[in-house]
C-alpha cells in the first residue's frame, strides 16, 4: 500500500456538483475523486506500457468471452446515454470504448505516464475513469444538462477549434466551458493531462448496480499506482458521492 504521509482522505479541494436534473436522468449514479499535487509527468515508458497490458489480461478475465457493452455496469451506462438522447453505439462511455479497443488488434494507445495509468484502471475495472488539470480548471466543476451554447475546446485536423454541446447533453464543466462532453465520452483539450501536468484531478464514475465498494477499491488501487509512479506525489482521496 502507498505510504501514509503522501495518501490521505481529507477529501478534494476542487468543487464538484451534480445538478438536480442529472441526478434525476440517473438516479444510480456515483463518483469518487482523487486528488494528486506534486506529479511528474511525461512520455509513456515501459512501466505504464505493463500496466496497460495487464489491465487488458484482466479485461478480458472478467468479460470471460463477452462483449464489453454485455457486462451489467457498462450496460447502465449505456442507459443513462440513452435517457440523455445519445446513442450509446455511436458515442460509448470512455469505459466501453477504451475496453473495445483494448480487446482489438491494436490493442491500448500510449498517451503519457499518468494518462496511460488512468486508461490501465479504467480498463482493468470496466470503471469511466477521467483525468484533469487541476491548473487549468477554472473554478469548481459541475456535471449538468447542457443548454448548448457552452463552449467546448477540441481539436480538428491538428488545430484547436470550439465546439458546442447539444441541448440537453450531459457535460462537465467549469467557469469556462465544458471539459467533458457526453458525461465522459469525449474530453476537451483545455484541461487535459499534457506531460507538464503536475496536479490532477481524476473522476472515477459509477452507475448502479456496481457496488460501491467497488468504487472504493479502484479508488485505492488508483492512489496506490500513483504513489508508485510519483513517490513524491501528495493523493487525497475524497468520499463517495453517491445518491
Amino acid at each position: 500500500m502507498p505510504d501514509s504521509s503522501h495518501v490521505s482522505a481529507s477529501g478534494t479541494t476542487c468543487a464538484l456538483h451534480v445538478s438536480d436534473e442529472v441526478r434525476a436522468l440517473a438516479p444510480g449514479f456515483g463518483y469518487l475523486a482523487v486528488e494528486a499535487h506534486g506529479l511528474t509527468n511525461g512520455p509513456s515508458d515501459e512501466a505504464g506500457s505493463a500496466l496497460l497490458d495487464e489491465a487488458t489480461r484482466r479485461l478480458a478475465e472478467r468479460l470471460d468471452g463477452r462483449a464489453p457493452q454485455d457486462d451489467p455496469h457498462l450496460a447502465a451506462w449505456r442507459a443513462a446515454y440513452t435517457a440523455f438522447g445519445s446513442k450509446p453505439s455511436r458515442t460509448r462511455n470512455s469505459a466501453e470504448a477504451l475496453a473495445r479497443r483494448a480487446l482489438a488488434d491494436g490493442g491500448l494507445p500510449r498517451i503519457n505516464r499518468l494518462v496511460d495509468l488512468y486508461n490501465a484502471l479504467s480498463v482493468a475495472h470496466l470503471l469511466p475513469v477521467g483525468g484533469e488539470d487541476l491548473d487549468r480548471i477554472q473554478g469548481g466543476m459541475r456535471l449538468v444538462r447542457a443548454t448548448g451554447d457552452e463552449p467546448f475546446a477540441t481539436a480538428a485536423g491538428g488545430a484547436e477549434v470550439i465546439e458546442h454541446p447539444e441541448a440537453g447533453e450531459v457535460v462537465w464543466c467549469d467557469e469556462e466551458g465544458v471539459t467533458c462532453r457526453r458525461w465522459n465520452w469525449r474530453q476537451g483539450v483545455r484541461t487535459r493531462l499534457t506531460e507538464d501536468s503536475v496536479s490532477a484531478l481524476f473522476l472515477l464514475e459509477r452507475m448502479a448496480p456496481l457496488p460501491l465498494d467497488a468504487l472504493t477499491a479502484a479508488g485505492a488501487e488508483l492512489a496506490e499506482a500513483l504513489h508508485k509512479a510519483c513517490p513524491e506525489a501528495r493523493i487525497e482521496i475524497g468520499e463517495i458521492w453517491s445518491q
